[in-house]
This record gives structure tokens, sequence and C-alpha cells, in this order.
């Protein structure tokens, strides 16, 4: 997964766990695209500081990951639903019986991760 998608994920899911000084952090430079500098000059902190607290925001959205696997559940899921879309579209080409068969092996599939 491209970096950033990966860390816009882990932020939907797990920011609000972040205490409100390290949401804005994260928000600052990965999504509004601030410098280190910039975003120590308006917090009155160290680039230094900035950093390190960038990185513990990072550690602690990927840990959460690692125990909880939302994300990795929900992209396995989107997945599968973009599969059962493509099977509408094809529907006309695929035999009622086939279509069926891989509509419900993909919903149990859907119905395991959750």
């Amino acid at each position: 997964m491209e970096k950033i998608v990966e860390q816009t994920l882990l932020y939907d899911f797990y920011g609000e766990l972040l205490t409100e000084h390290q949401r804005r952090i994260y928000e600052d430079v990965v999504f509004n695209d601030y410098s280190l500098s910039e975003v120590a000059e308006e917090l009155g902190i160290s680039r230094q500081g900035v950093h390190d607290n960038l990185k513990r925001c990072s550690r602690i959205l990927q840990s959460y990951e690692d125990k909880l696997h939302l994300v990795e559940k929900f992209v396995t899921i989107r997945e599968k639903i973009r599969q059962i879309h493509q099977l509408s579209k094809d529907c006309d080409s695929l035999g009622k019986q086939e279509l069926v068969s891989r509509i419900e092996k993909i919903s149990q599939e859907i119905l395991k991760e959750l």
C-alpha cells in the first residue's frame, strides 16, 4: 500500500486515540504538508521535537493496527466488494449458477473477516 494512503487509513481509524497535541502535529505535517520547521515555529517547540512526535505518532498508530487489524480488514473487505461489483457487471457473460457461487464464496470470506 502506498505510504500516504497507509498513513491516512491508520489516522482515519486510530487518530482519535492520539492526544490533541499529537493529532495537530500529525495533521499539519502529513495532511497539510507543513514543514517540520513551520510546525515547530507555530507550536513553539524544536524541529527535533516535531520530528520525534511525528515518529512517535506513527509508531502508536501502527501499534494499534498490529493489535486490532482494522485497516487490514477494511482493505480486504473493500477488495471483496470490488470483486462483487465486477461480478455484477459480468453477470451477462456468466451463468447464473457460477455467478451465485462466486458471490456466495466472496460473501463467506467477508463474513469471516467480520
